[in-house]
């Protein structure tokens, strides 16, 4: 016999389900999409356990006909099209006939189900794409669809999902999503019977992102219209001063369907220009319709994937829109009151202090970087002297307040400042106590979203081991009361998100030591003195010397070279000296 054997239908089934379904809240998304296209107007997602134990998407949808839900999870069953040539003109969330499919291929699903017409419903019970039972039920007009211990048959994919905490996480992620992108349906996440996340049917996009994001977030919003003659695009993005240190609260939608775009993305980001600070990214709620026609929903069984017939138009709109929603605007930071110290665990009220919004990296107080460079010049103090192994360098000056020149014996060196002091602080946060802290003379009130809040919660006992104290303070909010002796002045709660940004966006955690990895790396960085910032003489040289009496002194924590060197015959080469 040949060695070559066609594979039996239950393993490429099982094959095939990893496409769509590659982790909780792919099933989530695919479920909900369903009874988008089902006309509810209503949908409760419930989970336990990240969603690896439980996943129950509820909805008030027409449902389903008695034959029609014993097709229904059938390989390519679909009523979204009939023929190859309908993919041209999709309008519905779904239409590849994959979705419950690929589910019941991996786990034990119940599909519970009635229309309007029919006075009994229809549950049938699958479980590993083989159908246990189909019997009549009373239940209410819609669809239930339950999932249970989901890659329960596919151990290798079970084995390489995330913590619940991370898991539901994505899930809070699709929901929120789903909310912002139909405005008009009523979203509930509950999660082990707690709810998180609640976003009633709004009239308004605003009104939805004030449920999402909160009243402070939704009044530093800008609408954006603009009607070019490929697009038409509406929603809202935030002011230059409200922005985030990841991409993660941009929403983006053609034609309804939630995209991941790299052209929208380059586009919003254009749109704002110099207004906001590299590393910094806006919040954006993105609705764009095209002539369904001109895009290709058809790339990846994920369908967050789509191909623009214009895509560089597309951008170049979005850009447009994004001006134009600036143009004439008050742009000018709202200085905000502090809140009373009542407010935040204590009983005296506080009036007269004031938090500032935090000036971008371009202005750089001397004050700033001079606190930041005297801190970790006093924290080597207790640590290996490395004296011996500074080189013999005089400073010439500095470039763009980013690059500090200096001649060695044979040639000159260029360094990164922020990459270097980036360096000497990651290693001072290693080698020193992680637990001292600093109290905050006012608390900090932090105020996350759904996603956020899951995370802190799995974060606080890792923050706490670094020096803060962080407790639950009211719905949606946290109390910061110390931070690490290692960050100085606390000077507003970015860094707080940032920090938690940071670990969500590097993907899975393996074990305690990866998260101290990130959290060491993003305490360097955010402490570390800024790009843009001037420096004077002998801040240059504090800076060279704190470097040199690191362990390694060549590359940042991230692994970018903190200096490039030149040789006097390299000089030569450059100036065809011979």
């Amino acid at each position: 016999m040949g060695k070559i054997h066609i594979l039996d239908e239950a393993t490429i089934n099982k094959i095939a389900a990893g496409e769509v379904i590659e982790r909780p809240a792919s099933a989530v998304k695919e479920l909900i999409e369903n009874s988008i296209d089902a006309g509810a107007t209503d949908i409760k997602v419930e989970v336990s356990g990240g969603g690896k134990k439980l996943i129950r998407v509820m909805d008030n949808g027409s449902g389903m006909g008695s034959d029609d839900a014993k097709v229904s999870y059938l390989k390519h069953a679909t009523s979204k099209i009939s023929a190859i040539t309908d993919i041209d003109d999709v309008s519905t969330m779904g239409f590849r006939g994959e979705a419950l499919s690929s589910i019941t291929a991996v786990a034990k699903v119940e599909i519970t189900t009635r229309t309007e017409r029919e006075l009994s419903g229809r549950k049938i019970t699958v479980h590993g794409g083989k159908t246990i039972s189909s019997n009549e039920t009373g239940c209410a007009v819609g669809t239930s669809v339950t999932v249970e211990d989901l890659f329960y048959n596919t151990p290798a994919r079970k084995k390489y999902l995330k913590s619940d905490t991370t898991e539901l996480a994505h899930i809070i992620d699709v929901v929120t999503r789903n909310a912002i992108g139909h405005n008009n349906i009523s979203f509930t996440l509950l999660h082990n019977g707690k709810q998180l996340l609640r976003s009633p049917a709004a009239p308004g996009l605003l009104d939805t992102i004030i449920h999402i994001y909160g009243k402070d977030t939704a009044k530093s919003m800008l609408a954006v219209n603009l009607e070019s003659g490929y697009a038409k695009i509406s929603g809202f993005v935030s002011k230059p001063a409200l922005t985030r240190s990841s991409i993660d609260s941009q929403s983006f939608f053609i034609n309804n369907r939630s995209v991941t775009s790299r052209a929208i993305s380059n586009g919003l980001r254009k749109g704002y220009g110099t207004l906001i600070p590299k590393g910094r990214f806006p919040i954006a709620v993105l609705k764009i319709s095209v002539n369904r026609k001109e895009v290709d929903v058809n790339v990846h069984p994920t369908k967050n994937e789509v191909r623009l017939s214009h895509e560089r138009e597309l951008s170049d709109a979005v850009t447009d829109a994004v001006k134009n929603a600036m143009a004439g605007r008050n742009l000018v930071p709202d200085i905000k009151l502090l809140q009373t110290q009542q407010a935040l665990l204590y009983e005296s009220p506080v009036s007269e202090n004031i938090i500032r919004e935090p000036a971008p990296e371009s202005r750089v107080s001397v004050k700033d970087t001079q606190r930041r460079l005297r801190h970790t010049e006093r924290m080597l103090a207790g640590q290996i002297n490395r004296e011996t192994e500074l080189p013999k360098i005089r400073i010439l000056g500095q470039v763009d307040n980013l690059y500090v020149i200096a001649e060695k014996d044979d040639g000159i060196v260029i360094i990164d400042q922020h990459a270097a002091h980036e360096r000497v602080l990651f290693e001072q946060v290693r080698e020193s106590k992680r637990n001292d802290s600093q109290e905050l003379i006012v608390p900090v009130n932090l105020k996350l979203d759904s996603k956020e809040r899951v995370l802190m919660k799995e974060t606080i006992p890792y923050l706490e081991e670094f020096g803060f104290r962080i407790s639950v303070f009211g719905p949606g909010s946290f109390a910061v009361t110390a931070v690490p002796d290692i960050l100085g002045r606390l000077e507003d709660t970015k860094l707080i998100h940032d920090i938690i940004t940071d670990i969500l966006s590097e993907g899975r955690i393996k074990d305690e030591t990866g998260i101290f990895e990130r959290l060491t790396k993003s305490i360097a960085c955010r402490g570390a003195i800024k790009s843009g910032a001037g420096c004077s003489q002998d801040q240059m040289e504090s800076l060279i010397r704190q470097l040199f009496r690191s362990g390694n002194p060549y590359t940042c924590p991230h692994g970018r070279p903190t200096m490039v060197s030149f040789n006097r015959q390299e000089l030569d080469k450059l100036f065809r000296r011979t």
